[in-house]
């Protein structure tokens, strides 16, 4: 499934790459490819769902007009309400589908709303340390240490 995401900077194979600009799994271009990541996946998920939706859709219709058609040629009440039951269990799968296609769009508004907030926050830092050309801590040192505030 992940096959089909797109490359994402900063990312190694779905982990965090500690090569590159993004000195360990903390860093800030693996940070955005993380949560673009995340974004992704939701994205396909919610492309899943739909397509469950709607081939569940079809299935509860089409046990719903065998259950009409068993009725009319006067098939045996319990397995007519066996169908029915199917369709009803299979419409219940759809709905659940939409469900999931609801969450699947809230976590991609989500990823993407923490994406562009912590660009804006830590883009201009990122950039100045890069530009510096002076190695810098890791990120998290200074909050472990207590050695800035």
């Amino acid at each position: 499934m992940s096959d089909n995401l797109p490359a994402i900077p900063g990312m190694n194979n779905g982990v965090a790459s500690s090569t590159g600009s993004a000195s360990s799994g903390n860093g800030f271009l693996a940070l955005a490819g993380r949560t673009a990541k995340l974004a992704a996946s939701a994205l396909f998920l919610k492309e899943g769902m739909h397509l469950l939706r709607s081939h569940m859709k079809a299935n509860a219709n089409a046990a719903s007009r065998l259950s009409e058609m068993n009725h009319q040629a006067e098939v045996e009440p319990q397995f007519i309400s066996m169908i029915a039951d199917v369709s009803t269990h299979l419409n219940a799968v759809a709905e659940a589908s939409g469900e999931m296609v609801n969450a699947a769009d809230a976590v991609d508004n989500d990823a993407r709303g923490f994406n562009g907030a912590h660009e804006r926050e830590y883009r201009p830092g990122y950039e100045a340390s890069n530009g510096s050309g002076v190695r810098q801590a890791k990120p998290g040192y200074y909050r472990r240490s207590g050695h800035r505030r």
